[in-house]
Protein backbone atom coordinates (compact mmCIF):
# COMPACT_ATOMS: atom_id res chain seq x y z
CA UNK A 1 0.00 0.00 0.00
CA UNK A 2 1.28 3.72 -0.80
CA UNK A 3 -0.17 6.73 0.43
CA UNK A 4 -2.21 8.80 -1.99
CA UNK A 5 -3.35 12.36 -1.44
CA UNK A 6 -5.54 13.94 -4.11
CA UNK A 7 -6.52 17.66 -4.44
CA UNK A 8 -7.60 19.87 -6.88
CA UNK A 9 -11.72 19.12 -7.44
CA UNK A 10 -14.46 21.79 -7.21
CA UNK A 11 -16.87 23.37 -9.08
CA UNK A 12 -16.95 24.89 -11.94
CA UNK A 13 -19.63 25.82 -15.23
CA UNK A 14 -19.95 23.86 -18.03
CA UNK A 15 -17.07 24.48 -20.56
CA UNK A 16 -14.60 25.05 -17.85
CA UNK A 17 -11.37 23.01 -17.10
CA UNK A 18 -9.85 21.46 -13.62
CA UNK A 19 -6.71 20.25 -12.46
CA UNK A 20 -6.93 17.28 -10.25
CA UNK A 21 -3.45 16.14 -8.64
CA UNK A 22 -2.47 13.21 -6.57
CA UNK A 23 0.83 12.70 -4.55
CA UNK A 24 1.75 9.15 -4.67
CA UNK A 25 4.76 7.06 -3.51
CA UNK A 26 4.02 4.29 -5.77
CA UNK A 27 7.32 5.03 -8.48
CA UNK A 28 9.19 3.83 -5.77
CA UNK A 29 8.19 0.44 -7.42
CA UNK A 30 9.72 -0.10 -11.33
CA UNK A 31 6.55 -1.33 -12.55
CA UNK A 32 3.53 0.67 -11.32
CA UNK A 33 0.22 1.95 -12.61
CA UNK A 34 -1.29 5.23 -11.41
CA UNK A 35 -5.51 5.80 -12.27
CA UNK A 36 -8.11 7.98 -12.28
CA UNK A 37 -12.03 6.59 -11.10
CA UNK A 38 -15.43 8.31 -10.62
CA UNK A 39 -18.20 7.73 -8.90
CA UNK A 40 -21.74 9.81 -9.33
CA UNK A 41 -24.52 9.16 -7.36
CA UNK A 42 -26.45 5.92 -8.27
CA UNK A 43 -24.15 5.24 -10.66
CA UNK A 44 -21.34 2.69 -11.47
CA UNK A 45 -17.85 3.37 -10.86
CA UNK A 46 -15.93 4.24 -13.49
CA UNK A 47 -12.53 4.37 -14.57
CA UNK A 48 -11.05 7.62 -15.90
CA UNK A 49 -8.04 7.26 -17.24
CA UNK A 50 -4.36 5.60 -16.30
CA UNK A 51 -0.88 5.32 -16.77
CA UNK A 52 1.34 3.50 -16.04
CA UNK A 53 5.82 2.50 -15.91
CA UNK A 54 5.85 2.72 -19.75
CA UNK A 55 4.42 5.83 -20.12
CA UNK A 56 0.97 4.58 -21.55
CA UNK A 57 -1.86 6.17 -20.99
CA UNK A 58 -5.69 4.84 -21.24
CA UNK A 59 -8.70 6.85 -21.29
CA UNK A 60 -12.36 6.44 -20.99
CA UNK A 61 -14.58 6.53 -23.97
CA UNK A 62 -16.37 9.58 -22.61
CA UNK A 63 -13.23 11.67 -21.80
CA UNK A 64 -10.89 11.07 -25.08
CA UNK A 65 -10.07 14.66 -25.72
CA UNK A 66 -10.94 16.31 -23.50
CA UNK A 67 -8.72 14.97 -20.53
CA UNK A 68 -4.90 14.49 -20.21
CA UNK A 69 -3.46 11.78 -18.02
CA UNK A 70 0.13 12.94 -17.09
CA UNK A 71 2.77 12.33 -14.26
CA UNK A 72 5.62 14.81 -13.13
CA UNK A 73 9.13 14.00 -13.97
CA UNK A 74 10.01 12.91 -10.59
CA UNK A 75 6.95 10.40 -11.16
CA UNK A 76 5.58 11.31 -7.60
CA UNK A 77 2.05 13.20 -8.24
CA UNK A 78 -0.56 12.25 -11.29
CA UNK A 79 -2.47 14.99 -13.24
CA UNK A 80 -5.81 14.60 -14.32
CA UNK A 81 -6.08 17.56 -16.76
CA UNK A 82 -10.26 18.05 -17.51
CA UNK A 83 -11.00 20.04 -20.38
CA UNK A 84 -14.54 21.56 -21.39
CA UNK A 85 -15.76 19.76 -18.81
CA UNK A 86 -19.83 18.76 -19.07
CA UNK A 87 -22.60 18.23 -16.33
CA UNK A 88 -21.80 14.72 -16.83
CA UNK A 89 -18.61 14.88 -15.59
CA UNK A 90 -19.77 15.59 -12.26
CA UNK A 91 -18.80 13.07 -9.59
CA UNK A 92 -16.55 11.89 -6.59
CA UNK A 93 -12.97 11.84 -8.46
CA UNK A 94 -10.72 8.74 -7.07
CA UNK A 95 -6.70 8.28 -7.03
CA UNK A 96 -5.92 5.07 -7.49
CA UNK A 97 -2.62 3.57 -7.50
CA UNK A 98 -0.44 -0.16 -8.01
CA UNK A 99 3.28 -1.24 -7.69
CA UNK A 100 5.13 -3.92 -8.06
CA UNK A 101 5.31 -7.20 -10.59
CA UNK A 102 1.86 -7.37 -10.70
CA UNK A 103 0.36 -4.36 -11.23
CA UNK A 104 -1.42 -3.52 -14.08
CA UNK A 105 -0.88 -2.19 -17.61
CA UNK A 106 -3.19 1.08 -17.65
CA UNK A 107 -5.43 -0.49 -20.23
CA UNK A 108 -6.22 -3.11 -17.27
CA UNK A 109 -6.14 -0.60 -14.40
CA UNK A 110 -9.05 0.85 -16.14
CA UNK A 111 -10.48 -2.39 -16.26
CA UNK A 112 -10.41 -3.44 -12.54
CA UNK A 113 -13.34 -4.47 -11.08
CA UNK A 114 -14.68 -2.25 -7.82
CA UNK A 115 -12.56 -3.15 -5.27
CA UNK A 116 -9.60 -4.65 -6.73
CA UNK A 117 -7.50 -1.17 -6.08
CA UNK A 118 -8.87 -1.05 -1.99
CA UNK A 119 -8.16 -4.74 -2.02
CA UNK A 120 -4.72 -5.27 -4.11
CA UNK A 121 -3.73 -1.68 -4.33
CA UNK A 122 -4.03 1.92 -2.98
CA UNK A 123 -6.80 3.68 -3.11
CA UNK A 124 -7.44 7.38 -2.75
CA UNK A 125 -10.02 9.47 -0.17
CA UNK A 126 -12.04 11.61 -3.06
CA UNK A 127 -12.19 14.72 -4.20
CA UNK A 128 -15.82 16.27 -5.83
CA UNK A 129 -15.91 17.49 -8.80
CA UNK A 130 -19.17 19.65 -9.66
CA UNK A 131 -19.83 21.03 -13.28
CA UNK A 132 -22.89 23.41 -13.30
CA UNK A 133 -24.50 23.94 -16.99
Amino acid sequence: KVQLVESGGGSVQAGGSLRLSCATSVATYPTYVMAWFRQAPGKEREGVAAIDSDGSTSYADSVKGRFIISQDSARTTVYLQMNSLKPEDTAMYYCAADGGFRAPTADQALGAPPGWFEEFGSWGQGTQVTVSS
